[in-house]
């Protein structure tokens, strides 16, 4: 096998080919990848910017916020530049080690992902059913811990990834039809048994997302039962319009996903694979780019800061 190691069949690197069937159209695909990729990084970081140094945002709610934007900004990183390395310059080799780490951020970041919008509806939650305890029971001590056991959750669930693939031999060759190293995607070049691969990928799946998205189904099935029963159409109205950009962000997040989950799992023979990586890639780079757009118009307090420094920069330029 070219570019294996004999002794133990592991091979010293993969070769990602990017997306089959369409290499020569990479050039023309890569173009709205690095546009997205583009506004995903200066929306995502922007929007940390204005939370850290903005004390009208330095609430629970913006916190949730600005780490789903850290994770955002993180996870579409982990593979973009490579990708678009391989659709313009035709670098398609990655180290076997290298491949692993990818594949780990990759998945560890999408259950972080995950994981915080299960946490903002949580926050939503709070803030509507408890209103008068709300900034008591949400203390910054509170934020960084649950924030950081989601980060400990993700990390323990797929840290295995890397020893299940590590330990398979390496028999079909190392060219890997996908722009990035995804789990099964590289196990299936594995001439091993690749079944418990199979089902603790599942299981992950169910652990996160099965359990998150139940959290964010009763979550949200309580603020509805609590949001009704108040009295005046326009309490209820601005009760609801706090949680529409985060519906949107579970819509813009579980929708590709579970339609990547589905498709790669049952629509194997009937979709051509071309457009299981093109599912792929918008499933991870979709809601980095989306979710700052959401936020940024949907939320009044966010709009507000932004206009107020718009002015206050001319303002500035004006003087000089």
């Amino acid at each position: 096998m070219h570019g294996a190691n004999s002794s133990n069949l592991t091979p010293r690197y993969f070769i990602l080919n990017g997306i089959p069937g369409l290499e020569s159209a990479h050039i023309w695909i890569s173009l709205p990848f690095c546009f997205m990729y583009i506004i995903a990084v200066t929306g995502n970081c922007g929007l940390i910017y204005l939370i850290s140094h903005e004390d009208a945002l330095h609430q629970p709610m913006y916190y949730f916020l600005a780490l789903l934007s850290l994770t955002d900004v993180t996870g579409c990183t982990s593979f973009v530049p490579n990708m678009l390395c391989i659709f313009w310059f035709n670098l398609k080799e990655i180290d076997f080690n290298a491949c692993l780490v990818q594949m780990f951020f990759i998945h560890m970041l999408t259950g972080m992902e995950s994981g915080v919008l299960m946490l903002m509806a949580l926050d939503r939650y709070m803030a509507i059913c408890y209103p008068l305890r709300y900034s008591t029971i949400l203390t910054n001590t509170v934020i960084i811990k649950i924030g950081l056991a989601t980060f400990i959750r993700s990390v323990l669930l797929m840290i295995p990834f890397t020893f299940l693939i590590k330990r398979l031999p390496y028999c079909r060759g190392n060219l890997i039809y996908h722009t990035y190293c995804d789990h099964m995607s590289v196990a299936k070049l594995s001439c091993g048994n690749i079944k418990i691969n199979a089902i603790y990928g599942l299981i992950a799946a169910i652990l996160i997302g099965g359990f998150d998205m139940f959290c964010i189904s009763m979550s949200y099935t309580m603020i509805i039962h609590a949001v009704v029963n108040l009295s005046s159409a326009d309490a209820r109205h601005k009760a609801f319009s706090t949680c529409t950009s985060h519906i949107c962000a579970i819509v813009i997040t579980y929708v590709p996903a579970f339609f990547n989950f589905f498709t790669h799992r049952f629509g194997g023979r009937t979709i051509p694979h071309h457009v299981h990586i093109f599912i792929a890639n918008l499933y991870l780079l979709l809601p980095p780019t989306l979710n700052p757009i959401v936020y940024g118009v949907k939320t009044k307090q966010i709009r507000e800061v932004v206009i107020k420094l718009f002015f206050r920069e001319k303002d500035i330029l004006n003087i000089r």
